[in-house]
């Protein structure tokens, strides 16, 4: 064999024993990414946001289930977060991901719509998820268009306002807990530009706690938020960035926000005004993986601000 071939055939060894070992790695980051998918998490954390000399209050922050009627494991694991026993449940938009999911969202939130509670809605509980390139998320620059099969969105929102839960999707409205007096406001999804807070601005009610609630933390409504002085923010959609490098944190946000405040708590602006962003529970049914980012709930106890 002449040396010259010799060197082609181990040229092109090498090469398919590379392809092999990134396929390899491919497949197994791909399946570490559908486990961590199912490993749902409780997050604990505490803020002192309330007005001084208020009981403190438990508060189950909610985001992103992205339901469909087969996750049995899922709606299983929500159904058990009403051990926590809140005071309060917020949910931050996104409980769809599919045409007859609204029986699995109450299914699973059975017990949570018995405790008092607030909503928003997020694009995804308007329109069915679709297959998307994954690599757009980092074009900042890009025009989000709403678009997708329609979903029951009338029939959830039904469901939560008949348990008595606040529906703040461009609306506000009070409700006293453990003698905390809670006033709560919050926007439609400004993703799809379906927010609204013009029509809730202004001061909030003097010796209330002041709560803002939003899907998507855009920065022009969290500087609205900011503006009329609201004590915390609660949002989702980001979904912590879903995939995450480790020691580094998301690559991207899907909005606005730096990615340093892709989930968990942060201050915003120079008001520094306390943010809670959640990872959400769930993802696109096109996307099932999460990498570095457990899908969870927090359940935040606020504490008076003495």
């Amino acid at each position: 064999m002449k040396p010259q071939f010799r060197g082609m055939l181990g040229d092109m060894g090498f090469l398919a024993n590379s392809l092999l070992s990134f396929g390899a790695a491919g497949l197994g980051t791909t399946a570490y990414g559908l486990v961590e998918a199912q490993a749902f998490t409780t997050r604990h954390l505490e803020l002192k946001v309330l007005p001084p000399g208020s009981s403190d209050l438990r508060v189950l922050h909610l985001s992103d289930l992205h339901l469909t009627p087969a996750q049995t494991r899922k709606i299983n694991w929500i159904k058990s977060l009403a051990k926590l026993e809140p005071d309060f449940v917020v949910g931050t938009g996104d409980f769809l991901a599919h045409q007859l999911a609204v029986p699995a969202v109450v299914e699973a939130m059975d017990e949570l719509m018995n405790i008092p509670g607030a909503f928003v809605l997020g694009s995804n509980d308007y329109f069915a998820p679709q297959v998307k390139n994954p690599f757009m998320y980092f074009d900042k620059n890009r025009k989000v268009q709403a678009a997708g099969d329609p979903l029951p969105t009338s029939d959830l929102v039904e469901q939560l306002t008949d348990a008595g839960w606040l529906d703040l999707n461009n609306k506000q409205g009070s409700i006293s807990i453990n003698g905390v007096k809670i006033h709560a406001r919050g926007t439609d999804d400004p993703h799809i530009r379906k927010d609204d807070y013009a029509s809730v601005a202004g001061a909030f009610d003097n010796n209330s706690f002041a709560l803002g609630v939003t899907h998507a933390p855009y920065k022009r409504v969290l500087q609205s938020f900011a503006t009329d002085s609201a004590d915390l923010v609660l949002a989702g959609h980001t979904h912590g960035g879903q995939v995450c490098l480790p020691f580094y944190g998301a690559l991207v946000t899907n909005c606005d926000l730096p990615q340093n405040q892709a989930k968990g708590y942060s201050e915003f602006g120079e008001s520094k005004m306390p943010m809670h962003v959640s990872a959400g529970v769930g993802t696109s049914p096109y996307a099932p993986i999460r990498i570095a980012c457990r899908p969870e709930a927090t359940l935040l106890t606020l504490t008076a601000n003495r």
